[in-house]
């Protein structure tokens, strides 16, 4: 810390009492909601490290092209379709650099052309590559020293594990931007993003992208419309630029710089000290919560707090009925995968079938030998092309097998929020406590793309007597029987490629159903702790309370 702002000292030594305080309350009242936020707060407290400015929206709001136009060149991939698949963070550095990070710990250095087959749905499907992050340094972005940008898959999009990524990386963020593309109205699912960024950040920033495709007029009536809609649903403000990428609306680009990015940059202690300190105050609020409902159910009798328990986790507070509700419902999807799948495939059999007899009566000419090696040369070609066919059909259409996964997912994402908030309005309603917000995000691991195999496509015995059969008589036949065939290996080997893919999409919808259960297991553990395992414990619970509230009082008046 050498060097570092003394404000910024004493506010990330004042965090750090209140991750203690945190920390402790967490171990004892086995609250594991709270823990990421926690995390993330704490590698703040032991370093400085650069502000995140992360660019957030909808699908197709136009977030790398924005940094595109900031950076000033064509760095990050963009299209008609979901483009970006992973994190990617771009920042200051003396030599220009892109370095891959997957999940495993590996790194790679990679040539920025190259930047697209790693960070693009294009060329890593479903993130097949298993990438973390992509950073990029360049020399060009001195300006913004002490900031890092960056961009995220789009919230919204067909593919659930865009949303996934983007939002289990919410806690990190430093200053928000959040695109919404100015020719359509603010809906839903931004105004309940930004409800999540309010629990981690002080700066969110709403960038109006497309500002050229309205006139002067409507985009002061659109602006006001966002404003309304703020103040109304949130009751409060946010700054609202306009930005545009078409090079006569370079003042958007002026005003966006001078008034957040250059300030933040120039600012970067102080800013970093107020993210630091607005991150702390948000845990400390929302673990004064459960704090507050331990602290009540201890002061009940001891009489009391079976019935107390039963109010609040009501009738379906039984974990055994809950387990057996989420199995019901994945299997319900899972039974579908099948018909999904081959109902996806079977408009490419007809043509994949055509295709390999058009080949297949090309190549036979020029095979030599007895029924024997004409046999195995047609296996051998069989399953070179097969392979080929069914492979790339595979990794292009692969996206479309996973109907019954994405439903499924957003089933058990329902079937979370509704537990919580029925736990949490039971909690208000008889202990006059408001949860606080849980981080309860399901990660869907899309299945890797299946490896072919093709088996025998004859099992005759005759071919074991390919003396007996003159080519030049049976030849002709033989051919026709090759060609006969195709139809049936066609159909086997989709039936092979269904049956693969229908096992991996039912494990993916299988691990999804266990973190459902996890984190609902998870949950009915803490409250049972706060209802049932703190008689006498008031005295305790109180003193923590005054310690989380005291560091809290020191770190606002820091």
């Amino acid at each position: 810390m050498e060097g570092m702002n003394k404000n910024v000292q004493a506010i990330q030594t004042t965090s750090g009492q209140i991750l203690e305080v945190v920390q402790t309350v967490c171990d004892n009242l086995r609250i594991v909601s709270l823990q990421r936020a926690a995390h993330v707060c704490r590698s703040l407290v032991r370093q400085n490290p650069l502000i995140d400015v992360a660019i957030l929206g909808q699908f197709k709001a136009g977030k790398s092209s924005f940094l595109n136009s900031l950076i000033g060149r064509t760095l990050l991939p963009v299209g008609v379709i979901p483009v970006t698949t992973v994190i990617t963070r771009i920042q200051h550095g003396p030599v220009e650099r892109a370095m891959v990070t997957h999940f495993d710990g590996a790194r790679t250095e990679i040539a920025l052309e190259d930047l697209d087959a790693y960070s693009s749905e294009a060329k890593n499907p479903g993130n097949e590559k298993d990438v973390a992050v992509v950073d990029i340094e360049l020399p060009s972005l001195e300006d913004y020293a002490g900031l890092r940008l960056v961009d995220t898959p789009g919230l919204g999009s067909v593919f659930k594990y865009h949303m996934e990524t983007a939002e289990n990386w919410l806690p990190e963020v430093g200053a928000a931007l959040l695109a919404i593309s100015a020719d359509r109205p603010l809906s839903e699912h931004d105004l309940a993003l930004i409800r999540d960024l309010q629990q981690y950040t002080p700066r969110i920033v709403l960038l109006l992208t497309k500002a050229d495709l309205l006139q002067a007029d409507q985009q002061r009536e659109v602006v006001q419309f966002f404003k309304d809609t703020l103040q109304r649903e949130l009751k409060q403000e946010f700054p609202i630029f306009l930005y545009s990428n078409r090079n006569e609306m370079e003042k958007y680009r002026h005003r966006l710089e001078m008034e957040l990015l250059y300030k933040l940059s120039a600012n970067r202690d102080a800013e970093f000290g107020r993210i630091l300190q607005y991150k702390a105050v948000s845990l400390a609020k929302s673990c004064e919560s459960y704090l507050e409902i331990a602290r009540k159910a201890s002061e009940q009798a001891d009489t009391d707090r079976e019935a107390l328990k039963e109010q609040i986790m009501g009738e379906k507070g039984n974990y055994t009925q809950i387990h057996e509700e989420l199995i019901v419902m994945t299997r319900a999807q899972s039974i579908h995968t099948r018909t999904n799948i081959e109902k996806s495939l079977e408009r490419f059999k007809r043509p994949l079938h055509d295709r390999l007899v058009a080949a297949l009566k090309e190549e036979m000419p020029r095979w030599q030998g007895n029924l024997w090696q004409l046999t195995r040369r047609y296996e051998e070609w069989l399953r070179e092309n097969l392979t080929v066919e069914l492979d790339e059909i595979s990794a292009k259409e692969h996206k479309h097998f996973f109907g019954t996964m994405m439903k499924a997912h957003a089933a058990l994402d329902r079937y979370l929020e509704s537990f919580r908030a029925r736990l949490g309005a039971n909690i208000e309603r008889v202990l006059g406590v408001k949860m606080a917000p849980a981080e309860w995000n399901l990660e869907v691991t899309p299945p890797v793309r299946p490896d072919i195999s093709i088996g025998h496509v004859f099992q005759f015995n005759f071919d074991l007597l390919w003396f007996l059969f003159p080519m030049s008589i049976f030849r002709g036949r033989f051919e026709r029987h090759f060609v006969r065939k195709l139809a049936d290996a066609v159909y086997v080997n989709a039936s092979r490629l269904a049956a693969q893919w229908e096992e991996r999409i039912n494990r993916a919808i299988e691990e999804m159903r266990k973190q459902a259960a996890g984190y609902i297991r998870e949950e009915m553990a803490t409250l049972d702790a706060l209802l049932s395992q703190n008689p006498g414990r008031t005295e305790d619970i109180r003193r923590l309370t005054a310690e989380l509230k005291g560091a809290v009082r020191r770190l606002e008046g820091d």
